[in-house]
């Protein structure tokens, strides 16, 4: 401790022995009140201690003697709220797709739980509210469906998915008609071809090359896809002649899909989310593109 410590002239109070510019520290003592604060958290955090787990270990953790836990606390609130829920939750299991649509009640319901559902299990691929994302997630807030846009066709996607290893999982393969020796197509027929896929949108600007590429078209892309680029829900072609496009619409990201396409996968629920949460999914999914 400084020895120069003294009694301040003006306050009458001790200072400390430090002094800065002049100006010379009190040695204040804390007040009372706050120090007997600080002795009643410090015992209470002991109580703490004792009576609920507050000690990490190795392996576990001391448990307290009132055996209180945060997860139990959590399960019986969710349980609890399961319960409240419970008419509409059975309502929504027992009915059928289309009822569940004309009924005002289950409706809400399901819409609000679709929302939640969607927002933990499928926004990350395809965004918030369904817009879909950049690589291969299609949107789901427009009118353009893959696989179909009924609700018992959304329903199916979500249960069992595409291109995964589900034994129902939804299957389709677009060929790779550009790549080395056993290419179907050459580089030049493949640009052709994207030209004509590009007029059916009215966005061709070679009248030559769409000339080309249309006998081209009907010959390897229209048993799929349709004459006129409509698509098939059944073989999950894609339309054509649209503005919407899964890998991009550019004359470049045509060719490159059909050169080497790239075919996507979406998990199967079935199994991970319950018959309830993928009634509400399918209903609310069905509801942000309009449906069909």
């Amino acid at each position: 401790m400084p020895s120069n410590t003294e009694k301040d002239a003006y306050s009458g109070q001790a200072t400390t022995g430090h002094e800065w510019d002049g100006i010379k520290e009190l040695d204040t003592p804390l007040p009372r009140w706050w120090l007997w604060v600080l002795y009643a958290t410090i015992a209470w955090s002991f109580v703490y201690f004792v009576l609920y787990p507050a000690i990490p270990g190795l392996t576990s953790y001391s448990k307290g003697v009132l055996g209180y836990s945060s997860r139990v606390e959590v399960g019986n609130k969710i349980a609890a709220a399961r319960a409240e829920q419970g008419r509409f939750r059975d309502g929504i299991r027992q009915s059928p797709l289309a009822e569940i649509r004309t009924d005002d009640q289950l409706l809400r319901f399901a819409l609000a739980g679709g929302k939640a559902a969607f927002a933990d299990n499928c926004a990350p691929c395809h965004g918030v509210g369904g817009v879909g994302n950049p690589g291969g997630y299609p949107s789901l807030a427009d009118d353009a469906w893959i696989w179909g846009g009924s609700l018992e066709d959304i329903e199916r996607t979500i249960l069992y998915g595409v291109r995964n290893d589900h034994e129902d999982s939804r299957s389709s393969q677009m060929p790779i008609f550009g790549r080395g020796e056993d290419a179907v197509l050459t580089p030049d027929q493949i640009a052709d071809v994207a030209e004509f896929v590009l007029s059916m949108s009215k966005r061709s600007k070679n009248a030559e090359a769409m000339k080309r590429g249309a006998p081209l078209y009907k010959e390897n892309c229209a048993s799929c896809h349709g004459p006129t680029g409509k698509g098939d829900s059944e073989q999950g072609a894609p339309r054509l002649n649209d503005a919407i496009w899964i890998h991009g619409g550019s004359r470049e990201a045509i060719i490159a899909q059909i050169t080497r396409p790239k075919n996507g996968t979406m998990p199967a629920w079935s199994g991970r989310l319950d018959t309830e949460t993928i009634k509400m999914l399918t209903v609310y999914v069905h509801a942000l593109g309009g449906g069909q």
